[in-house]
Order: structure tokens, then C-alpha cells, then sequence
């Protein structure tokens, strides 16, 4: 089973969504000057003559805003299609981070200021008021739990944590925060000045809830079902491509009506009594085409090494398309791909359905050794097909054969004398794509036609 040029099917394109980045964050700020307005209008302004009162107002002002920040993190978790389109997964993932921690920090100040606030205003110290507060309002020991929820997902997130966790670990540790975020509506439910006195800002308050869950519901558990339902997908086949690198391919039932393009990413779940309860993120290695999907995985560990003896008729779970690694970023006619190692997945794909002219396609694909490069035949069949060029970059820097960077500036210049004109799609190991993005605008490549997503949870 192969997928080149000739197999290749029309199947529908995802929709697009007529957002742009700054209606996104016009709609972010205006709802934040909102919040804000709605605090002065209680009259929250008029304690601010003493220091408990100053206090007390920025904790009723970090615990508005946090729990604004914490509703954020649910729209940003859903996997929106139209979040990915404006944004990118990995920059709505650099965001879902800092907003994370922001909200956190905000919700921590929250309860330092109110409970020195109230300390102050009653006399009865931080200590007692902490003591008090606890053992009389059951909605602070609800808001307590939830916060220690809230700081033990953050930090799982900090970076050297994320290191040492299995994205198995790290992802159970983040279903908590759905909790945490029950406990904090249930605490401003009791006790937050906007529920109380104000039955508007009450409904403005449940209606950002209920849109934020809304989303989370039918984007990140409602879609992938409803893809898999519709498509019974099943492993077909599972075929060697290099030492340690198989392609495995997913058939089901109409594949020609699926949305995707060459580029994006899915998230999958092999059903197996092992794997279940797993999702690995892979690339289509082949472009949509009706009748397959494929994708090719490299034994890395981390249990991708189970992925390369899958039985066929195995079922599948999956989640997507995500990513924008995709043709509807293209600006120009011509297009360089460069790829490292298993990065050469998506590119693949984009070499195949990407619309050009004969000899508007250029590759460059880096590995260190011969064996380790993946797809070389169908690469050869299909630059005869598209009228590509294909450039291998094999070996290890400062050997015989690469004794530079292969990718340096003055090597990029002399593949591909127009690398300026082009689109540059690049995938491959974070430091090499950050090295080739150095590298190219050393060559004043416009930031704009250099197209990457990392891969990172």
C-alpha cells in the first residue's frame, strides 16, 4: 500500500473561520475592562481610605480577574478549530501556559490579600482569620482545595517538572483542574460580590462559564467521538519504513468525507488493552486521499515501541485534525521544506498535495545516517511526479562529508539561490528548527514565510 500523486483523492478541506488574532484579543481586553467596570459599579472603590480596605479590594480584584484567566484556560484547552487557525497549536499552547500561571498567581494573591485584609479589618491576625475563615465558611475550604488543585497543576507545568512526567502523568495531574474550577464557581456561586448584589453581572459571570464549558464539551470530548463514530477507523496495516520506523495505516468508513489537509496531526488512541488510554500525537505522513490515513511513528520509547507491533483490524480513537503546518499558510509560489529526522513526516505529505508548478517544490532533508532516512523511495517517485528537488544532507556535523552546518546560511543560499522569495516550512527537532529559523533570517526570509509547529506538551 503506497500513497503517491496518483492515489490522490479530493476530500474536503477544514472549515475556515473569518477570525483574525486581533478580534480575538479585542474580545480578551474588552471583556477585561467589563469586569473591571462591573467592580466599580458595586461601589468596591469607596474601602480603599484604609490599608485593610485597599487590602480586601485587590483581593476581590486578583479573585475576578484570576477566575477570568482560569476561564480563559478552559477555551484555550477545548482544541477550538478556530483558536488552532488564528493562532497555531503550539502558540495557543505557549499561551494556555503563561495564562495558566498568571491565573494561578492571581488566584494566590487573592487569598494572601483577603485573608491580611480581613485579619487587619477584625484585629484578629492573619493566622486566626485563616483559622476562622476555614473553620466557619465551608465555601473557603471548597476555594482551599481548589487552589491547592490549581498550584499542583502548575506545577506540573513548570519545565523541568514537565521533564521528568510522562505526558500520561502530566496530562492525569491536569484533569484536576476541571475540579479546581468546579470549586472556585462554587465558591464565587456563595460569596463573590458580583453573584450577590448584582443579578446582571451574575448572568454575565454564569454566561462566561457556560461558553467556556460549551466549548470544552464540543471541541475536546464531543468531536473526536463524533469522528470516530462516523468513521469506525481500524489499523489496516503496519509496514517498516526504516530500523525502528513504521507506517501505519487507517482505513474506515468515508474517509473521502473527512476534513483534513497534508500537515496536520491527530491525536490517537490504538484500543488496545495496553494503549487505550494513551494518546500519542502523530503527523499524517500521506496525504489525505479518501481511502487511508497514514501515520509513521519511530520508536523513541515512552511506549512507541507497543505502536510498532499493533494488529491489524486494532480499533481507533481519534482526535483532530490539529495544527496549521498546512498549504492555507503558503504565500508564495514556491515553497522550501526542511525536515530532520522523523520531522520528515508532515513534509512529506505537503510535497505531495502542495499545488506548484514543475521545480517550485524544493526538499532538504537532514538525517545522520543512510538508514535513517524515511520515505526515500517514495520522495525519489514523487520528485518525478511533481517535478521536485530533492536534497539529502547525511552525516554527522564536522565529519568528512558534513563538515559545517548543512543548514548554515551560506549552504541554504547555495541549494536554494531564492530562498528569500519562498515559503520555508520546516519540522524536526526543536533545536535544529530554531537553528534553521536563526539561519534564515540571517537570509531576511520574512518572518511571515516561515511556516513551523513544535510538538510539545
Amino acid at each position: 500500500m503506497t500513497a503517491t500523486a496518483r492515489t490522490l483523492r479530493r476530500v474536503p478541506r477544514p472549515r475556515t473561520w473569518s477570525v483574525r488574532a486581533s478580534d480575538v484579543v479585542a474580545l480578551v481586553l474588552g471583556n477585561g475592562l467589563l469586569i473591571g467596570a462591573m467592580w466599580l459599579r458595586h461601589g468596591q472603590a469607596v474601602e480603599l481610605h484604609s490599608v485593610s480596605g485597599i487590602l480586601i479590594a485587590a483581593g476581590q480584584l486578583t479573585a475576578l480577574y484570576g477566575t477570568y484567566l482560569v476561564l480563559l484556560q478552559l477555551v484555550l484547552m477545548s482544541r477550538s478549530p478556530w483558536l488552532d487557525q488564528v493562532f497555531g497549536t503550539d502558540r495557543v499552547a505557549d499561551l494556555h501556559r503563561w495564562v495558566g500561571f498568571t491565573g494561578i498567581m492571581l488566584l494566590v494573591a487573592h487569598g494572601t490579600f483577603t485573608t491580611v485584609g480581613y485579619g487587619l479589618a477584625y484585629g484578629n491576625g492573619v493566622t486566626g482569620e485563616l483559622v476562622t475563615a476555614l473553620a466557619t465558611y465551608p465555601y473557603v475550604l471548597m476555594a482551599t482545595a481548589g487552589m491547592a488543585l490549581f498550584i499542583a497543576v502548575g506545577i506540573s507545568s513548570v519545565r523541568l517538572a514537565r521533564r521528568r512526567l510522562s505526558y500520561e502523568t502530566w496530562y492525569g495531574i491536569h484533569l484536576y483542574a476541571y475540579l479546581a474550577i468546579a470549586l472556585a464557581f462554587m465558591h464565587q456561586l456563595a460569596v463573590g460580590t458580583d453573584f450577590i448584589s448584582d443579578p446582571v453581572a451574575r448572568l454575565y459571570w454564569i454566561a462566561l462559564y457556560v461558553i467556556a464549558g460549551t466549548l470544552m464539551l464540543v471541541f475536546r470530548f464531543g468531536q473526536p467521538v463524533r469522528l470516530s463514530l462516523r468513521h469506525r477507523l481500524r489499523v489496516a496495516n503496519v509496514v517498516e519504513e526504516a530500523p525502528g520506523v513504521v507506517s501505519i495505516y487507517v482505513t474506515g468508513r468515508d474517509l473521502d468525507q473527512l476534513a483534513t489537509r497534508a500537515g496536520q496531526w491527530f491525536r490517537w488512541r490504538f484500543l488496545t488493552a495496553d494503549d487505550w488510554w494513551r494518546s500519542h500525537p502523530f503527523s499524517l505522513s500521506a496525504a489525505p486521499n479518501g481511502r487511508f490515513l497514514r501515520l509513521t511513528v519511530k520508536d523513541i520509547g515512552d511506549h512507541t515501541r507497543t505502536l510498532q507491533r499493533l494488529r491489524i483490524g486494532t480499533r481507533v480513537f481519534a482526535e483532530g485534525p490539529y495544527g496549521n503546518l498546512t498549504g492555507a499558510r503558503r504565500t508564495r509560489p514556491r515553497v522550501l521544506m526542511i525536515a530532520g529526522g522523523i520531522g520528515i513526516t508532515p513534509l512529506r505529505a505537503l510535497l505531495e498535495e502542495l499545488p506548484a508548478a514543475r521545480g517550485d517544490l524544493t526538499l532538504l532533508y537532514r538525517a545522520h545516517r543512510e538508514e535513517d532516512l524515511v520515505f526515500r523511495n517514495e520522495l525519489e517517485q514523487l520528485s518525478t511526479l511533481r517535478g521536485a528537488t530533492v536534497h539529502y544532507l547525511v552525516g554527522g556535523r564536522g565529519t568528512p562529508t558534513l563538515p559545517g552546518d548543512p543548514l548554515a546560511p551560506g549552504t541554504l543560499r547555495r541549494l536554494v539561490p531564492d530562498v528569500a522569495q519562498r515559503d520555508v516550512y520546516i519540522c524536526g527537532p526543536l533545536s535544529m528548527m530554531e537553528s534553521v529559523r536563526r539561519n534564515l533570517r540571517a537570509l531576511r526570509v520574512p518572518a511571515s514565510q516561515i511556516h513551523f509547529e513544535r510538538f510539545a506538551f
